[in-house]
């Protein structure tokens, strides 16, 4: 069982599927982390969500999701508070950019729900929810109690630099999270944002000398890279036509989870043991996934049924 712990929101995308400041908006059901949940369901992997919704009919919706994509929520808390919303513009190549409404919603309100249940295997975490306080302190006792337990922590940081009033307050902190992280999953634009000019390889070598054991890195077009001491392990994207680029990298950090999971690789010592063929093999179901949720408008990801994969040798 993987625990998936962090927003869920409500994004507000362009009814034309491209940016129309003066057209119409839709609610599409998202957040990382939500996002995650909802992939893994999908992929007939056993998920169960940690956050807090709020009893408004956007909130009633996200629950809904989640039992549609087959997700516990038994680790899911409810409040008056409002939905938070994200307004989505989409560009001419498709990607996203996003502005948020997060000011007293439930999910900031999310409370440590203390020792997870014993069926854990992994927790993911990450995203607005580890920024925003006062959740952000309970999703941080989850991340280091768990990791304490020997459980694999999987972290998607999703920088949005907007919402990070002190950056130098906040890069301290990540560095000081990876002594607990396993798996350290981000976008070659937060390894930017993160170390600046630096390459994001070399960067990686560093996040794993700081105590993470494997980093992957997606690149969009550019494709995927795991870095591990044993070495780096590429793979090119999927080409596809792109709808928009919305819930694309969570659909990858859930499909890494998952076919980490189908190798038995859910746990930090495990992760560190993983050849290259193994991480190629976990790089391309990632790459598969992402791309057909690119090629559909929204945060869509697929069902393990459409990616129709073998179970690796």
């Amino acid at each position: 069982m993987i625990v998936v712990g962090g927003e869920a929101l409500v994004d507000l995308v362009p009814s034309s599927g491209a940016w129309d400041i003066g057209g119409p908006l839709l609610p599409r059901w998202g957040g990382a982390p939500f996002n995650v949940a909802v992939a893994l369901g999908r992929l007939a992997v056993p998920t169960r969500f940690l956050s807090r919704l709020s009893e408004d009919p956007f909130g009633v919706a996200l629950l809904e999701r989640l039992h549609g994509a087959g997700v516990d929520t038994s680790l899911v808390q409810r409040g008056p508070e409002p939905t938070a919303l994200a307004v989505v513009t989409v560009g001419a190549d498709g990607s996203a950019r996003y502005s948020f409404h997060f000011e007293g919603t439930a999910d900031r309100l999310v409370t440590d729900p203390g020792p997870l249940p014993e069926d854990t295997t992994a927790v993911a975490l990450g995203s607005l929810s580890l920024v925003l306080q006062p959740g952000a302190s309970a999703y941080l006792q989850v991340l280091h109690r768990e990791a304490d337990a020997g459980r694999l922590i999987s972290l998607d940081p999703n920088i949005r630099p907007a919402l990070i009033a002190d950056p130098v307050a906040y890069r301290a902190c990540f560095v000081s999270w990876l002594p607990s992280i396993g798996l350290l999953k981000m976008s070659d634009e937060d390894a930017a944002w993160l170390n600046g000019d630096r390459d994001d390889v070399v960067q990686a070598y560093e996040w794993l000398r700081a105590g993470a054991t494997a980093v992957v890195i997606t690149r969009g077009g550019g494709g995927l890279s795991a870095v591990t001491q044993a070495g780096v392990v590429d793979v090119p994207a999927l080409p596809t036509i792109v709808a928009d680029t919305i819930g694309a990298g969570d659909t990858a950090h859930a499909a890494v989870l998952a076919r980490l999971a189908a190798h038995g690789a859910l746990g930090r010592d495990r992760l560190a043991d993983l050849d290259a063929d193994a991480w190629r093999d976990v790089l391309r179901f990632a790459a598969v996934a992402a791309a057909r949720t690119c090629a559909r408008p929204g945060a869509e990801p697929p069902t393990a049924a459409e990616l129709d994969a073998p179970e690796p040798a």
